[in-house]
């Protein structure tokens, strides 16, 4: 790799604002924000809004999507064949 032109990779907290799930990873993203971790170093905190622990897909509480059309509902609703 050539020097001095790669971000610089350091651990950070993301932290889900939604359900205030914590994680702390690797990653080149820099904040002025921190936070001290388990471990009692402080950390880079970065801010997100979505997350494993409150996407719809990996808690299961995603919506149905209406099955059939309007014709399908409608022959349902009637018991119709």
């Amino acid at each position: 790799m050539k020097k001095d032109i790669h971000p610089e990779y350091q651990k950070v907290v993301f932290l889900d604002t939604s359900s205030d799930y914590k994680i702390l990873t690797g990653s080149t993203q820099t904040s002025d924000e921190t936070i001290e971790w388990e471990d009692g170093n402080s950390y880079p905190l970065i801010r997100v809004e979505v997350s494993s622990a409150s996407h719809p897909f990996y808690t299961g509480k995603q919506k149905a999507d209406k099955a059939g059309g309007r014709v399908d509902r409608f022959k349902k609703k009637y018991n119709l064949s």
